[in-house]
């Protein structure tokens, strides 16, 4: 990727850093926020001058439209930074081309290309010492717009707020999880908005993934809300399915997000030889996998953790473990992806973007 043509853009330093009070050996993911902020507002039908300003609080009227009709999408991503101190991001043009397809389905204004990457890359210049090098270490980056209009009527706003926030990262969702299939509850439906990354998607998984937190489970594996027979989704990750040698995950639809990270394991998948099946899987071919013994591998895929393995699944109150197995197919793509993350791997599609 070429960077975008400059425009100006306001910035207000923060006078002193809260980087030294942060322990990075301890984090917690999404708690700790970089010393500035991104924020650009959608006002008179046109974005204004986008400004850069320390981390704060703000101030919101509470009719604005965000707390009553949910219009707020985001986007996941993250920055590398290499042993030469280079920082790198990776397939932003996918984040920001998705952002603006998850608010025209909401009915949102899309956000402007160049602002987008010279804010996002100004960001990173100023909080590079937050960007920490070392495999498996990132800048957790999140991008959000969301409704400020002061009414309460039930409409599309005439005020938005694109802002970015950055968080400092570790290794995420490390250990194996074990995973509920979903039978009553539905992560989205046809003809909604599952693909697209609007905050209301997450809030509505929150009961059902606490009814199965209480199982003993710490993930829920969506269905389709028609017949709870077909796999879609792990928790807020997209599911692959390891049937012998053949990878299989569902095809994206309007109730299976485009994930960034899920279309990246299909390709480096294929360059490494590891077929792909991208098809619908039903619950009972899982079930008969495991049964026979054909079942490798279950592992969920996103920004935040890359992948993240599964070791169990129950459906119907029956319980199927997963295999330990040595060269899973998951330890693999994650180590190839994130050696390209960290510019420790030859990036032959293109991938990194130099911040």
């Amino acid at each position: 990727m070429t960077k975008q043509t400059s425009h100006e853009i306001d910035i207000v330093k923060s006078d002193t850093s809260k980087i030294n009070a942060v322990d990075f050996d301890n984090l917690i993911f999404g708690r700790i926020f970089t010393d500035h902020m991104f924020i650009c507002d959608f006002e008179n039908n046109e974005w204004q001058t986008p400004k850069i300003t320390p981390y704060q609080a703000m101030t919101m009227d509470p009719s604005a439209r965000v707390f009553h009709y949910g219009q707020a999408v985001f986007e996941g991503m993250k920055a590398y930074k290499d042993d030469n101190g280079k920082v790198w991001l990776f397939r932003p043009e996918d984040n920001f081309n998705r952002i603006n397809k998850s608010a025209e389905r909401l009915a949102m204004p899309a956000f402007p290309k160049d602002y987008f990457f010279e804010g996002l890359t100004k960001l990173l210049e100023l909080d590079n010492a937050w960007i920490k090098p070392g495999k498996g270490n990132s800048l957790y980056i999140r991008p959000f717009i969301i409704a400020t209009d002061s009414a309460i009527s039930a409409s599309p706003s005439a005020n938005y707020r694109f802002m970015i926030i950055c968080s400092p990262a570790r290794a995420y969702y490390t250990d194996k999880i074990q995973v509920l299939v979903a039978e009553q509850f539905s992560r989205s439906a046809n003809g909604g908005v599952g693909f697209a990354k609007a905050a209301g998607n997450y809030a509505a998984q929150f009961y059902p993934t606490s009814l199965a937190q209480k199982r003993g489970f710490q993930q829920v594996i969506w269905t389709d809300a028609d017949t709870h027979e077909k796999l879609e989704e792990a928790g807020t990750m997209n599911v692959f399915f390891r049937i012998n040698d053949t990878l299989i995950t569902a095809p994206i639809s309007d109730r299976i997000l485009d994930g960034v990270t899920r279309k990246s394991l299909i390709q480096l998948a294929e360059d490494n030889n590891i077929k792909v099946d991208v098809r619908p899987i039903t619950v009972s071919e899982i079930k008969e996998a495991s049964k026979n013994g054909t079942l490798k591998e279950i592992f969920g895929a996103g920004t935040a953790a890359v992948i993240s393995p599964i070791s169990a699944f129950e459906h119907r109150e029956e319980l199927f473990k997963l295999p330990n197995i040595e060269n899973s197919y998951a330890d693999t793509l994650k180590d190839k992806m994130l050696d390209i993350q960290h510019n420790l791997a030859e990036d032959k599609h293109g991938w990194r973007y130099e911040a």
